[in-house]
């Protein structure tokens, strides 16, 4: 039987992928940027744009040595071209690099209005048709809803984190429910997504990046055809024990109601 691997072996895997990795991430991303950016002025204008940003998460994952494990329930991914809502639950700043690198197809993020505000690397996530959301403005919020379905009547795939925000322990907080209205406002179908072992490679709120093999588990489609809004809490709470099966989490308990919002 092998022997383990001695504890400094791991300590300087850990320092290594923490340099190389996060150096990447500093300078690679503002690399990639532009090279989005110029990809995004040929025509078909922002297309390209998906290539490049698949280019750039593969290479983050390949810089911080993290493997990538892709599995669809049943055994095949939708097709490129067939527009759809997915769904995933939000544990690291790696979950966006190994979505971007599992994910078949086109497919626009809802992302924080905040990142649209940094100079190149918000230019390019704005040229390639990405959304921003406002979540403390209510106006804007209808603005990136409507943005959404525009990107989903052209075919586009939408990626939705609907937790809103990074676990702090892993566990599947609850869902916001805009992805469920976009499906049902298109009648397109919801593919949950689940994300195990990203938290291991980069928590939130930590510096270090330790290797490791991140599992995204595509779900099998789920249709909403005939269904209604007055279900939507309902669906949201399959949606998320779904997702949270997929990535082998547990779900954070819902915030009681007599909370005091302090």
């Amino acid at each position: 039987m092998p022997s383990a691997p001695p504890r400094s072996a791991g300590l300087a895997l850990t320092l290594a992928a923490t340099v190389c990795g996060n150096l990447f991430l500093v300078a690679g991303t503002l690399l990639f940027a532009l090279l989005a950016i110029l990809a995004a002025l040929v025509p078909p204008f922002g297309q390209h744009v998906h290539g490049v940003a698949r280019a750039w998460a593969r290479c983050v994952l390949a810089a911080s040595f993290v493997r990538l494990a892709v599995e669809h329930e049943n055994g095949r991914p939708p097709a490129p071209d067939a527009g759809c809502v997915y769904v995933a639950n939000h544990e690291s700043l790696f979950d966006i690099p190994a979505l971007l690198a599992a994910l078949p197809g086109p497919t626009r993020f809802l992302a924080k209005a905040s990142l649209f505000r940094i100079p190149v690397f918000g230019w390019a996530l704005r040229l390639g048709g990405f959304v921003p959301v406002d979540r403390g403005h209510t106006e804007r919020g209808r603005r990136s809803f409507r943005s959404a379905l525009a990107h989903l009547g052209r075919g586009t795939s939408v990626l939705i984190f609907p937790e809103e925000e990074r676990s702090l322990d892993g566990r599947v907080l609850p869902f916001r429910r805009g992805g469920l209205l976009l499906a049902l406002r298109t009648g397109l179908p919801i593919v949950p997504a689940g994300l195990d072992g990203a938290f291991e490679v980069q928590p939130r709120r930590s510096f270090l990046i330790r290797p490791r093999t991140v599992h995204v588990r595509f779900g099998a489609p789920i249709d909403l055809a005939g269904q209604s809004v007055r279900r939507i809490h309902a669906l949201s709470d399959a949606l998320r024990a779904r997702v949270a099966e997929l990535a082998r989490a547990d779900l954070a308990p819902e915030p009681r109601a007599d909370a005091d919002p302090a």
